[in-house]
């Protein structure tokens, strides 16, 4: 996948051309330039700045696949202003979009040929779609799936339906999904993610992706180590750190390395030789 070599600190002009409600504060935008076209091509993990004149900008990770040619998607998460006057928004809306920004999943390089753990939490499953439905679609050139996904409640677990419906019908996929406190009408496994891990007792030969709350990270990582896999298995996204996206701002940086341009995307190895900012 060729990444566009328009400069990613130029905006686009794009157009809402549908609103999915995934969860009570989370929805999914389906956006297309004003030509109908897809705005540009990215890889999976990559982001983009939702820019909102006259409110402000966001980042936010770019849902979709990039074999996803009509459109692109993002699941975004009401948590400030700019997302709270996106959730106010509707079909036909025009916004501001700058990208991609940062380096993406190694699909085409660490993840190729690998068995695949993808571990997530909440929105943190947005960045990580991207990867699954790019894996679904080349199929061939990846081993076993496994996502371990995990939410607070039955409501708040997004693209249930999707993963449910879609990839775990895959071939040699698994989806094991979690909520933390029992409820009426939900008949899977109860639970926080990390001791969820330690239960099922993934293959130490697997690659790891993980994205969700720091919390989640950090317990996971530990028990991902008692397990027997190696820092340089495991790949994490810290977009959260980004801001201007270009690497001026200096928000970013820990140690000599910019998040939006050295990563988000880094291995665990990777962040090891940089300062605990983190």
């Amino acid at each position: 996948m060729l990444m566009e070599t328009k400069e990613s600190f130029i905006p686009y002009v794009g157009k809402i051309i549908d609103i999915k409600q995934e969860t009570p504060d989370v929805k999914t935008f389906s956006v297309v330039g004003l030509d109908g076209k897809k705005l540009f091509n990215h890889i999976p993990g990559q982001c983009a700045m939702l820019i909102v004149p006259g409110v402000g900008e966001s980042m936010i990770s770019i849902t979709s696949s990039p074999t996803l040619e009509s459109h692109m998607e993002f699941s975004i998460k009401k948590c400030g202003c700019v997302t709270e006057w996106l959730h106010s928004a509707e079909v036909g809306q025009q916004i501001c979009l700058r990208g991609p920004i940062g380096n993406g999943f190694p699909v085409e390089g660490a993840l190729k040929g690998k068995d695949i753990l993808v571990i997530a939490g909440g929105i943190g499953i947005a960045p990580v779609h991207s990867v699954v439905n790019y894996m679904m679609d080349h199929r061939e050139n990846y081993g076993k799936i496994q996502v371990i996904y995990g939410a607070r409640s039955k409501a708040d677990l997004v693209r249930l339906d999707e993963m449910q419906n879609v990839w775990k019908k895959q071939p040699n996929c698994s989806i094991d999904i979690t909520i933390d406190r029992a409820e009426e009408g939900w008949d899977g496994h109860v639970g926080f993610v990390p001791p969820f891990i330690t239960e099922l007792k993934p293959d130490a030969g697997m690659t790891v992706i993980m994205c969700g709350p720091p919390i989640l990270i950090h317990m996971s990582l530990g028990i991902l180590k008692d397990l027997g896999f190696k820092d340089e298995q495991i790949f994490t996204t810290m977009e959260m750190r980004m801001k201007c996206g270009i690497g001026k701002c200096g928000r970013c940086n820990i140690g000599d390395k910019f998040v939006c341009k050295d990563g988000p995307v880094f291995s665990f190895d990777q962040l090891g030789e940089l300062p605990p900012e983190y």
